[in-house]
């Protein structure tokens, strides 16, 4: 049962970085077309947190008070994991090249693995850290960073992306302990959609919007096709497979099938978009699967500690001791039959228990 649960959060996992992936391919339309970034994620989340509102509530039976008690999980996840990667995200692609944006930001499954590291004190085993190094490599290899200035505002918000990243996979495996997935997207979703509100409003980030047809998938479509597909599919199907997958494997080796997102935005846009991959890339992709079939042959702990024989466990000095019995000392030999005492008339009355 727990091998066919891997298999199934690995499928999960890997559905959701393709639906991540081909998300750059659903709103790249919309973008050609006058968009800002900053309206089409608010648009795309936006989108997500209508269509698991309804089914957040059923999760929760209409009742909103662990929600309420939730609150301070809710909205760490809703300002940093969502609105904030994605704030982050475009402030960086402002200042320093897009591969570099993108390289700084999929640091996060080493990020977890560093931390996790600080935080028990125990060095990770060799195989993850292997899984790490080859990951790490791949994933250069697909982005393939260019040159150009590194603006230090630039890579803070590329640092602060990753953050918000690691947010994501660290509330996902332990906040669903205290609401449902469905329930902690939805709410997460609208304060996400809230804060780039606001964002928008100070003039932080462009909402540009332009409502015309545009050329979508080999053909012409109005506007709200690719942004309803990409809330629907990139968004909200993405997220809620993704802490599904969480759930199921655990933060660390959710985080590094997440890299799986570069690979399927390459394929996606090779077959939809034409854009072909070159051999580095299509190297870099096998390094990242083959590092997270390092990660995942991590071995598990065995729970517990072996059972030591009685012989070997000590006594200690204080112990009282039993007194010994009447009877012989060899097990096999026959006992004597004993009769009961005859009971004597001031003795109390009341149940008999055997002496301590």
């Amino acid at each position: 049962m727990r091998a066919s649960r891997g298999i199934v959060g690995i499928a999960i996992g890997l559905a959701a970085g393709l639906a991540f992936g081909a998300g750059g391919v659903f709103v790249k339309p919309l973008l050609e077309s006058g968009w800002s970034p900053g309206a089409a994620v608010l648009a795309r989340i936006s989108i997500a947190a209508a269509l698991l509102a309804v089914p957040g509530l059923i999760a929760l039976r209409f009742d909103l008070r662990p929600l309420w008690r939730a609150r301070w999980t809710v909205l760490l996840y809703g300002v940093v994991a969502v609105a904030g990667v994605q704030f982050a995200f475009y402030a960086s692609l402002e200042r320093i090249p897009v591969s570099m944006t993108l390289l700084i930001e999929y640091l996060a499954p080493i990020a977890l693995v560093l931390l996790a590291w600080v935080r028990t004190r125990r060095m990770p085993q060799l195989i993850v850290l292997a899984g790490s190094v080859v990951a790490l490599a791949g994933l250069w290899l697909v982005i393939g960073p260019g040159g150009g200035d590194l603006d230090p505002l630039g890579l803070a918000f590329a640092a602060v992306a990753m953050i918000g990243v690691c947010v994501y996979y660290a509330i996902g495996e332990r906040a669903t302990e205290e609401l449902p997935p469905v329930a902690l997207l939805a709410a997460g979703f609208v304060v996400g959609a809230l804060a780039l509100s606001i964002a928008g409003l100070l003039g932080l980030m462009p909402m540009d919007v332009r409502l015309v047809d545009v050329d979508f998938l080999g053909g012409t479509a109005p506007w709200w096709v690719p942004l309803l597909t990409v809330g629907a599919v990139s968004t909200a199907f993405a997220y809620t497979a993704g802490v599904a997958a969480i759930r199921m494997l655990g933060s660390r080796l959710s985080s590094f099938l997440g890299l799986s997102e570069v690979v399927f935005a390459g394929i996606v846009g090779w077959i939809l978009l034409g854009e072909a991959l070159g051999p580095l890339q299509i190297l870099g992709g096998v390094l990242i699967l083959g590092g997270i079939v390092l990660v995942k042959l991590e071995r598990t702990p065995r729970r517990g500690a072996p059972v030591l024989d009685v012989d070997l466990v000590p006594v200690p000095a204080d112990a009282p001791v039993d007194p010994p019995t009447d009877g012989p000392d060899d097990p096999a030999a026959p006992r004597r039959a004993e009769t009961p005492e005859e009971p004597r008339l001031d003795a109390p009355t009341g149940p008999i228990t055997s002496p301590a």
